[in-house]
Order: C-alpha cells, then sequence, then structure tokens
C-alpha cells in the first residue's frame, strides 16, 4: 500500500490546511515515529508545487536549519480572475527566518524562480542563494525589474561543486537535462542519509533513441541515496523522451522549404532550442529577429555567458525588419501559449509596429500547450490562418520535445538511483500517484513510497518515514496589482459571482425624517438581464421594494444595515424564483 493522505482535494484554490491521516503502512495502520528506531529527524515540507503546475518550493529542516528549495509562481487559472501570479505561502516560515541556511534555486522557469521578489524581504535578503551562472542572471535581471527589492547575495555553482550549507547539511550538485542550460539537481547530506533532489528534468537521446548523459544519474547512486524526490508532471505519459536532434532536423527541413517569412513561437526561456535555430537560420541564409522583452533579455544573457554563440550581424533588431526579403526573414516570438499581451498575439492582432501577418507567412508552434491554455491557442491559429499564414504544430510534425520526461525517463533514473524511499514531487495528484507506480515498476517497495499535499510534513529518520500529523499554511497568496496576498478567498469568489452570474444595483432615496420613499427605486443590471426587455420584472421588483419599505413604521429612525440585509435577500430571492439565477445584489440607500 503506498502511503498517502486520505484528505480529499479542495476545489477552491485558496482552500485551508484541512486535518489528515498519518502514513499507512503495508498492514494499512498508521505508523508512529516511536516505531521507527534513532532520533535524528529531518522534516521536508512542500510549500507549493504538489498540487498544481508551478508554485515550487519546498524545505528540508533539521533541528535550527533549513534549506529551501525554490521559490516559484504559478500562473492564474480560470477560477482566480484577475489575479496576476499565485506564489507559495510562507507564513510558516517567517517566524523561523533566522534558521533559513541557504536557498537553492534548480533553474531559470519563472515556476522555481518568480516568487523570489515577492518573498525574498519577508523572509531576509541575507539568505544565500545558490544556483548555477545562467540562472543568477536571470533572477537578478528579474530582481531590477522591482525598484524597492532588496539586493540578493547569489553565490554561482557548477555541476561537481560541494557545498557547505549549514552545520548539518552538505550539497553536491550535479548538471541534469532540461529545457533551459544550467539546470541542476542536488544531493544534500544530512544526518539521517543522503537525499536527491531533483529538477524538472529529462533524458536526452541520440537519433536512434539512444539516452544520452546517464553517467549523472549513475554519480548520483554511488551515493547510496535514502529519499528520492522527483519531478511528475509527465509521469503518466507512456514512452520516453523526443529527441532534440529529431526536433532540430524536422525545423531544418521547414525552414529549408519555406518561400516566405518564417515565425516561430516558443517559450523564452527555450534557450536549448534557440541555439541551434540560430544555426540552422544562418546555414539557410535567414537573418534572425527577436520579438517579445523576455526573449531579447534571455538570449542577451545567454550569448554574454556563452551558452548561445551567433555570428555577427545574425540577429537584427525587430525594427530593421523591412529592409530584408521575406525569404531572408526568421522571426523567434513569444506568446505560443496565446497569452494577450504577448508577443506573438500582438503580431496576430496588427498590434506589432514593425510585423503583420500576411499570406505567405509559415508560423511554427515550438512549444507544449500548458493545460488551461488550449482555447487562447486555438483562437490565435485561427486568427493566423485568417490571415493567410500556414500554421504549424507539433500534432503535425515533431517541432517540439518536452523538458518534462515521460514515465521511461523517470524509471529509468529511479532504477539507476535505487533509493531506498520515494517521495514525487512537482505535479498534481494523478501525475506523482502515476510516478509512484513508475517507481514501483522499478523496484521501489509500494510501503516506501509517499504521496503528500501541500503543506504537509514527512519526517525521515534513517530507519523510515512516516508522514506527520502536524501541517504548515501553504493556500494560495494571490498577487493583484500591486497587492501580494490582500485577495483573500472571498475577493476571488465574488469576481467568479460577477462573471458567472452578474449584479444588480438597487437604489433607494429616504426621506431622512420620516424614512420613507421619495422617488421610485432606480435599478441597475450588469451582466445579469437587460432591463429595456425585462420590463415586468422591472417593474414587479419596484412593487415589492416599495412594499418591503413601507413597512418601516413612520418617524421610526432607519438601520441601513438592516435595510440592506433586508433588500439583499428579498431581491435575491425574487429574482432567483424569476430568472434561477443569482446575480450579485448591491443595495444602496441615500437619505435626503
Amino acid at each position: 500500500m503506498v502511503n498517502t493522505n486520505t484528505r480529499s482535494r479542495s476545489t477552491r484554490p485558496t482552500h485551508p490546511r484541512r486535518a489528515f491521516a498519518g502514513s499507512a503502512n503495508k498492514s494499512g495502520q498508521t505508523s508512529r515515529m516511536e516505531d521507527l528506531p534513532g532520533k535524528e529527524t529531518v522534516k521536508f515540507v512542500p510549500l507549493g508545487g504538489l498540487e498544481e503546475i508551478g508554485r515550487n518550493m519546498s524545505m528540508l529542516e533539521y533541528k535550527n536549519e533549513i534549506i529551501i528549495f525554490d521559490m516559484g509562481l504559478q500562473f492564474p487559472e480560470e477560477d482566480t480572475p484577475g489575479i496576476d501570479y499565485i506564489i507559495p505561502n510562507v507564513n510558516s516560515l517567517i517566524p523561523k527566518k533566522k534558521n533559513i541556511r541557504a536557498i537553492v534555486i534548480t533553474h531559470g522557469h519563472y515556476d522555481h524562480i518568480g516568487a523570489i521578489p515577492y518573498l525574498i524581504d519577508k523572509l531576509g535578503p541575507h539568505i544565500p542563494i545558490y544556483t548555477a551562472a545562467l540562472t543568477k542572471e536571470i533572477i537578478k535581471k528579474r530582481q531590477d525589474e522591482f525598484p524597492k527589492a532588496s539586493k540578493l547575495i547569489i553565490n554561482v555553482i557548477k555541476g561537481g561543486d560541494k557545498i557547505r550549507l549549514s552545520e548539518n547539511f552538505e550539497a553536491e550538485f550535479f548538471e541534469t537535462e532540461h529545457t533551459i542550460p544550467d539546470s541542476i539537481s542536488t544531493v544534500i547530506k544530512t544526518p539521517v542519509g543522503n537525499m536527491a533532489y531533483f529538477s524538472d528534468i529529462k533524458i536526452n537521446y541520440d537519433m536512434e533513441g539512444k539516452p544520452q548523459d546517464l553517467d549523472v544519474f549513475e554519480k548520483m547512486a554511488s551515493k547510496k541515496i535514502h529519499t528520492l524526490f522527483l519531478e511528475s508532471t509527465r509521469a503518466e505519459a507512456p514512452g520516453k523522451s523526443l529527441s532534440e536532434k529529431v526536433v532540430e532536423k524536422n525545423i531544418d527541413e521547414l525552414i529549408g522549404k519555406a518561400n516566405g517569412r518564417i515565425i516561430i513561437g516558443l517559450f523564452a526561456s527555450l534557450l536549448t532550442r534557440i541555439e541551434p535555430i540560430l544555426r540552422i537560420a544562418e546555414k539557410h541564409g535567414k537573418k534572425v529577429f527577436l520579438s517579445g522583452l523576455s526573449l531579447k533579455s534571455n538570449v542577451n544573457i545567454a550569448q554574454n555567458l556563452g551558452y548561445i554563440k551567433a555570428s555577427k550581424g545574425l540577429i537584427v533588431p525587430l525594427e530593421e525588419l523591412h529592409k530584408y526579403k521575406d525569404d531572408k526573414i526568421l522571426v523567434l516570438s513569444t506568446g505560443a501559449q496565446g497569452e494577450p499581451k504577448a508577443s506573438l498575439m500582438k503580431i496576430a492582432n496588427g498590434e506589432n509596429k514593425y510585423l503583420t501577418i500576411k499570406k505567405g507567412d509559415t508560423i511554427i508552434f515550438s512549444s507544449s500547450v500548458i493545460p488551461g491554455n488550449e482555447k487562447p491557442i486555438q483562437t490565435l491559429k485561427d486568427n493566423l490562418t485568417r490571415q493567410g499564414a500556414r500554421v504549424i504544430q507539433t500534432q503535425h510534425i515533431d517541432v517540439h520535445a518536452s523538458g518534462h520526461g515521460p514515465a521511461e525517463d523517470l524509471k529509468t533514473i529511479i532504477g539507476i538511483i535505487k533509493p531506498k524511499y520515494f517521495v514525487p514531487i512537482h505535479g498534481m495528484y494523478f501525475m506523482r500517484a502515476a510516478n509512484v507506480e513508475n517507481a514501483k515498476e522499478v523496484g521501489v517497495k509500494a510501503e516506501n513510497c509517499f504521496l503528500i499535499d501541500n503543506g504537509q510534513i514527512i519526517e525521515i529518520r534513517e530507519s523510515g518515514i512516516r508522514i506527520s500529523q502536524d501541517s504548515v499554511p501553504a493556500y494560495y497568496v494571490m498577487v493583484d496589482g500591486l497587492g501580494v496576498g490582500d485577495v483573500e478567498e472571498v475577493v476571488v469568489r465574488d469576481r467568479m459571482l460577477l462573471a458567472q452570474e452578474g449584479m444588480a444595483v438597487i437604489i433607494v432615496t429616504l426621506d431622512v425624517k420620516t424614512g420613507q420613499l421619495i422617488k421610485s427605486p432606480d435599478i441597475i443590471s450588469r451582466g445579469f438581464i437587460y432591463l429595456k426587455e425585462n420590463r415586468s420584472i422591472v417593474e414587479e421588483l419596484r412593487k415589492r421594494i416599495k412594499l418591503l419599505v413601507g413597512r418601516i413604521p413612520k418617524f421610526q429612525s432607519l438601520d441601513p444595515d438592516y435595510m440592506k440585509t433586508l433588500l439583499r435577500d428579498q431581491v435575491g430571492q425574487f429574482l432567483y424564483n424569476k430568472t434561477k439565477r443569482r446575480p450579485m445584489i448591491l443595495p444602496v440607500i441615500i437619505e435626503v
């Protein structure tokens, strides 16, 4: 039996933490820490990333020492309207912030670094950050976007480095494969054993399908891993990763055959693909134009660090695009997810002053579809096609390989490392459950696999692991404009209600002396019903409001709050009976 909690996932994103059961051992009984020999205990606590894609942040704690892994953001969901970002909840860390010894950042994607500007001052800008060179520069660039943000202490590490993070935690870093250079995974030496914490990861293959660079996992395995923390984003997907060499070959053929302009939509951080695209462009005599601020910034950083090498004159400013013939133009653009403010959408909508779509353009979507973005991407592709462009995506030909390894990749990694205990991270519950099955298939005992959610605590001893009865707050903290955490669940709920049901404003003007109506009530509808076509409902509603107000005894002092509550309840019930909808009711009392 897999060790897991029994609580159900809330449907609300800002759910409070609920009580949960401890881990179940093979006999189905809740294990107790007293049952595990030894006294030394290391705690692992995920503060985000285990019930969503994004918001990655976890910590290891031993006595008065805390090591943090990543500090990422999550992009808003359908049921968080108007929200800019969602970030981890660090309320449990603030009272213990003096114990935080180090922050390890695995790579430069925003779901792992994006919350740093919002959280670092709460925890202490003096905390040393350990990360690779490219990630450091991306973090610094983002920090510069926040004028009041503190200066960070960032220590550059590389594969093979060993760093003493605190008295009882030592880290050894390993370079692993992802879609961005300088992605690192870590072996942490702790008082209870060595633990491997993985970045987002995949295995790269050659054109014949042979895996490359497996020696890094063999080196990690030589450390005798006690507990393995491994990402699960594509754990349920069968097979192995598509070789980047196949993607390069297909993009090369498409560029070679295209007669007009070529626009490739991709993630700004997909630097491991941008570099070969530049080589392919030069091979075919193309000039490369970058569209999107984040893309320009990342390419510039990668060039300065030597990760991208481009011949002089290959990359040309977008404002000079008009100087070149169509068959010499290759544009790299952000916005392949259909984001309304991103470059590709602006190009499609005619909002880019240097580039508009025309017949004969070839648009290549070299990216996967992030769940929830299906509709805006479809709209974007439809818009591009209507304007005469040819749209190519990975369903037609392999022009994208995910940076997250599917089942066979993950089984290979687990099988080489051979951990005693396994904790899947980074993904929804069903993804992590699939990863447990992967671990079991390659020899990890079912009772040694642990499924936990954000905020739950696992207590790790040399002789075993259990899920604690304790937990920490891990509900969503939402960034809305300049506000961080000031938008609570009630605000989001009101936004959802307004979006789904609309609102009705009831304005009642009363004589301050008599408490009686001075004029007929005013009714305003927004997103609820069209008043001109529903006159009968409006007139009947006015009559009911007049009756309600008329029941108030003359010359009795009016309690506005009581009147608002009465109007809200009575009007709400009347409108539901008539329409079977429940708009937000906003009563306004004006005393003259």
